[in-house]
C-alpha cells in the first residue's frame, strides 16, 4: 500500500496531476532490456529472437519488453546478450555519455546495471566499478563477467576514501545515490514499507554528503552525474541547488535525454533557487516508461588537471606467460588480450590494462579479465575468459541451439556426448559462447560454475 502521507507530499507538489501518478503506482512494474554492443547490434538480436520488444527514447540500445517474456531465463541471458534493467535507468548512462579512452568512475556500481551500460559507451576506456555494501559484490563481478568487460576494475571502498587516495583524475564520475527509494514503489514493496519522511531527510543529508565527496574525483572538464530513483524534491533539485552553491567550479548541464520531463526549480527553497535545475530530468511512471528516476549532470569547469598516478603492475614471470601461450595455441585462433599485461596475483592470471590508476591502499577485488587458474604445467581457463570471447575465438566449438535439451543439460552443469577433438571448447548458443567444456573420447566434462547452474 502507498504510504499515505507519501500520497499526500505528491498532491502538493503535483496537484490533480498526483492521482495520475498514484494509478500508475498501482500498475505493474515496466520490464526493459538493454542490448549488449561488445556482442551483437539491436538489430540483429531482435532478428535473432523476433521478440515484440519497442525502443526506448533516451537510449539507442535499450528496448521495453512485454510482461509475457522471461528473456532472464533464456540462455541469451546466460550469453550476456542483453542486461534487463528498468529503462528509466537507462538514461544516467546515456547522461554521463563518456569517451572512448576516458577513465570513468562508478561510485555505487552493484548489481552492474549502469557499469554494463558505461562499458559498453566507453569502450576501450577504463571503468572502476566501486561498491560500498560488500554483500552486493558477488552479483556486480558476475553481471561484468557475463557482459565479457576487460576494462573493468572491481574496489570496495568509501567514497571519501578513493577521493583521499585519488584525487580529481576522472573524466567522468557516476552517482547513483542511496535514496528513499519513492520511484521504486511498485517495482520493490520494501521501498514502501520502509518509507518515511524521516527517511527523506536522512537520505538527502547522506546524498549531499556523498556528492561533495564524489566532486573531489572529477578533473577539470570533467563530469559528474548524479541520480536517484525517487521523486522528493529534498533528495533531488534541493541536493543539486546546494551543491552548486557551494561549490562555484561546477556547472550544471542539460542532460541531452530525449523525451524525458525537466527538472523543477519551484520546488527548491528561494534562497538556492535557479531557473538552470531544469536543465536535470526527471522520469515519472505516468509521463515516461519505466519507474521513477532524477539525473543531474554537472561539469567541473575547466582548469590544470592534476597529473595522474598510474598503478605499476609486474608482468607475470616468463614461465606464467609460456602457460598461457601453450593455452591459446592449444585452444583459440588468436590472443583475444595483446594489447593488455599479463599479471599473476597467486595462482590466478589477469589481462590487464596497461594504464589504471593506482591502487596501492585500496580495497581491490578484480582488475581486468581473469583469464585462468594456473595449474602445475597448465592453465585452466576462467567463465570470464569463455564470456569474453566471440564463437570464432575458440579452435573447438559446440553449438547448442536453445531449444535443444543438452543446452539445459549443460546449463544444469550434466556431462555432454559430442563427438570430436579432445581438448578445450567453448559451448555456443546461436554462435555466442556461454561456457566451457572440456572433451576426451566423445564425453565433454562440464565446466560451467556451480554458482551459476539452472537445475533441470
Amino acid at each position: 500500500m502507498i504510504p499515505q502521507r507519501f500520497s499526500e507530499r505528491m498532491r502538493n507538489l503535483l496537484g490533480s496531476e498526483s492521482e495520475r501518478l498514484l494509478s500508475a503506482l498501482a500498475e505493474p512494474p515496466v520490464m526493459g532490456l538493454r542490448v549488449n554492443t561488445f556482442k551483437l547490434t539491436p538489430a540483429a538480436l531482435q532478428q535473432l529472437t523476433s521478440w515484440p520488444i519497442s525502443p526506448v527514447p533516451w537510449c539507442s540500445t535499450g528496448f521495453v519488453i512485454p510482461d509475457e517474456l522471461r528473456p532472464g531465463k533464456h540462455p541469451f541471458h546466460a550469453a550476456g546478450l542483453y542486461y534487463l534493467q528498468d529503462p528509466s535507468a537507462m538514461a544516467v548512462a546515456e547522461t554521463l555519455a563518456p569517451k572512448a579512452g576516458n577513465w570513468v568512475l562508478d561510485l555505487a556500481a552493484a548489481p552492474g546495471g549502469k557499469s554494463t551500460h558505461l562499458l559498453s559507451l566507453l569502450g576501450k576506456g577504463v571503468l572502476i566499478a566501486n561498491e560500498v555494501a560488500r554483500g552486493r559484490l558477488k552479483a556486480l563481478g558476475e553481471n561484468l563477467e557475463r557482459w565479457g568487460s576487460t576494462h573493468a576494475v572491481i574496489t570496495n571502498n568509501e567514497v571519501a576514501r578513493l577521493a583521499q587516495g585519488w584525487g580529481a583524475v576522472f573524466d567522468g564520475v557516476l552517482l547513483d545515490a542511496p535514496c528513499s527509494g519513492e520511484g521504486m514503489f511498485r517495482k520493490a514493496p520494501e521501498a514502501r514499507d520502509h518509507w518515511s519522511e524521516a527517511a527523506v531527510l536522512g537520505c538527502a543529508a547522506r546524498q549531499e554528503a556523498l556528492l561533495a565527496e564524489a566532486a573531489d574525483l572529477v578533473r577539470p572538464g570533467g563530469v559528474l552525474v548524479y541520480s536517484t530513483c525517487t521523486f522528493a524534491p529534498e533528495e533531488n533539485e534541493q541536493v543539486i541547488a546546494k551543491f552548486l552553491a557551494a561549490h562555484p567550479e561546477f556547472e550544471l548541464l542539460p542532460t541531452g535525454l530525449s523525451g524525458v520531463s525537466p527538472g523543477e526549480p519551484l520546488w527548491v527553497p528561494t534562497s538556492w533557487r535557479s531557473a538552470k535545475l531544469g536543465k536535470a530530468a526527471r522520469l515519472w511512471p505516468h509521463r515516461q516508461i519505466g519507474e521513477g528516476h532524477f539525473v543531474a549532470k554537472l561539469r567541473r569547469i575547466a582548469g590544470d588537471a592534476p597529473a595522474r598516478a598510474y598503478q605499476p603492475f609486474i608482468p607475470a614471470p616468463g614461465a606464467t606467460r609460456a602457460l598461457w601461450r601453450e593455452f591459446v595455441s592449444a585452444a583459440l585462433t588468436s590472443d583475444p588480450v595483446p594489447d593488455l599485461v599479463l599479471v599473476a596475483q597467486g595462482e590466478q592470471l589477469y589481462a590487464v590494462p596497461e594504464q589504471l590508476p593506482r591502487l596501492s591502499g585500496l580495497s581491490l577485488l578484480r582488475a581486468g579479465l581473469w583469464l585462468g587458474t594456473l595449474k602445475k604445467g597448465r592453465l585452466e581457463p576462467s567463465h570470464a575468459l569463455a564470456l569474453a570471447l566471440t564463437g570464432s575465438g575458440a579452435q573447438r566449438t559446440l553449438e547448442l541451439a536453445p531449444e535443444n535439451p543438452q543446452l539445459a543439460h549443460y546449463l544444469a552443469g550434466d556431462v555432454l556426448e559430442a563427438a570430436g577433438e579432445d581438448g578445450w571448447l567453448i559451448i555456443t548458443v546461436a554462435g555466442f559462447p556461454i561456457g566451457w567444456g572440456k572433451r576426451s573420447q566423445g564425453i565433454v566434462k562440464n565446466r560451467y560454475p556451480k554458482g551459476l547452474r539452472i537445475t533441470h
